[in-house]
């Protein structure tokens, strides 16, 4: 992308205000990161005059400023890796994401990242908002979590995708494999998640964290020893749904890190923690449109169950 330059005319009798406010409301497209960027670098002016975020505009004049484009070293390259597109357009871009895939780069990743993908898939047509690293991330899946992700390609859509995700006004329904059957076939969860107050990597059910909701039904029963469960979660916590179905002595099955013994399922090849996102319903962020997709279970997943059912013939529930 080439460097952008944005002007704002004052008019007389304006209601005086911050200039980074007034850029803010007049171009909803332009990241506030990116705004930043060009205070920092002496790159706004009014009048022709430098001015800081923090100037005051209270009289006629020309706002404007040029939105350098960060160097490509401070951000992930562009790396040739195969996507499942599930659908694309000139705002959004839905992506079935294979298990083991790391969404976004960080300590220690390597340059096999979903962006990574994404940056050579697009050309780098991606939004800017947020960390030079996270290029269109609205949302994240870990990485052993397959499935339904819907990234950004341009600050409007990133801007609009994320409050809908904060506000709720998204649906996102996951599979998952639980050890052990439950009695029940379905329950809500709603208990507020955290830091574990002494295992600081990982997260657990505690009474100071933030409010999290996660509805589950089961589809299908092996047994005692596992089910396949559907869960909507109506917040995005950090691995909500594994700590969540693990607080109620079901955890996902290749899950060590939340209660998953594997002594218990020795006669079963368990890839990778068993959670695949599996529909995901959005608002289009420029056309308002309500749009429905779907990801099938990935092959590791069904021949998961195909093991499971081979050794118990429960017939599968309806949900």
């Amino acid at each position: 992308m080439a460097d952008r330059v944005i002007e704002f005319e004052i008019s007389k009798g304006a209601k005086a205000g911050r200039a980074d406010k007034i850029f803010a409301s007049a171009f909803e497209d332009v990241s506030r990161a990116r705004l930043q960027r060009a205070f920092e670098a002496g790159a706004v002016t009014f009048d022709g005059q430098v001015i800081d975020k923090r100037f005051k505009v209270n009289q006629p004049g020309t706002l404007r400023a040029v939105l350098v484009e960060p160097k490509a070293s401070e951000g992930p390259k562009p790396v040739e890796i195969l996507l499942d597109v599930i659908y694309e357009d000139e705002s959004i871009l839905v992506v079935n994401k294979v298990a083991g895939m790391i969404t976004h780069p960080g300590s220690g990743t390597g340059d096999d990242t979903l962006v990574h993908a994404l940056l050579h898939h697009t050309k780098g047509d991606l939004s800017t908002v947020g960390a030079p690293d996270r290029p269109g991330i609205v949302h994240r899946l870990d990485k052993e979590t397959s499935g339904l992700i819907v990234v950004a390609k341009n600050d409007l859509a990133h801007h609009k995708l994320a409050a809908a995700f904060s506000e709720r006004k998204t649906y996102k329904r996951y599979t998952a494999l639980v050890q052990t059957a439950p009695k029940l076939s379905r329950g809500s969860i709603k208990d507020a998640i955290g830091r574990h107050p002494v295992m600081r990597t990982k997260m657990a059910v505690v009474q100071s964290g933030k409010e999290a909701h996660t509805d589950w039904q089961v589809k299908q029963r092996f047994g005692q020893r596992a089910a396949l469960v559907s869960c909507v979660i109506h917040t995005g916590r950090t691995h909500q749904i594994r700590v969540h179905m693990s607080s109620i002595k079901l955890p996902l099955l290749g899950d060590p890190t939340y209660g998953f013994k594997a002594s218990r399922l020795k006669a079963y090849t368990v890839p990778r923690v068993m959670l695949h996102s599996t529909e995901l319903h959005i608002q289009h962020p420029e056309r308002d449109e309500w749009m429905e997709f779907e990801a099938p279970l990935p092959q590791d997943f069904c021949e998961l169950i195909q093991q499971l059912e081979a050794s118990d013939k429960s017939p599968a529930e309806s949900w």
